[in-house]
């Protein structure tokens, strides 16, 4: 959570998904100013909950389901490659299996 602010600084008129430990009114209003629209749910403990559009947050699984049957590669998980440019690769192959299977 600390470095989402910075990992996200970048981003201008998009849709961001998150996870609701990412629910930060911080975060929310650093996306607002970018000019995005923020879908990340409102954590249980706080109060007041978020408004968000649920379709759009129901295919935040799409992409959570695709970093689990990536991983299932134990060469990917356990990122044994010594070259980013290698686990590149490597990462771009089992993207195409996904994708085929």
């Amino acid at each position: 959570m600390r470095l989402a602010s910075d990992l996200l600084a970048g981003f201008v008129n998009a849709y961001i998904l998150g996870d609701s430990a990412y629910c930060s009114r911080a975060l929310g209003e650093q996306l607002k100013e970018q000019g995005c629209t923020v879908v990340i749910a409102s954590n249980p403990t706080h109060a007041g909950p978020r408004a968000i559009d649920k379709h759009v947050y129901k295919e935040r699984c799409l992409i959570e389901n695709f970093f689990q049957r990536i991983k299932r590669s134990r060469r990917i998980a356990m990122r044994f490659e010594k070259l980013a440019r290698n686990y590149l690769g490597f990462l771009y192959l089992a993207g195409m299996l996904v994708w085929l299977l």
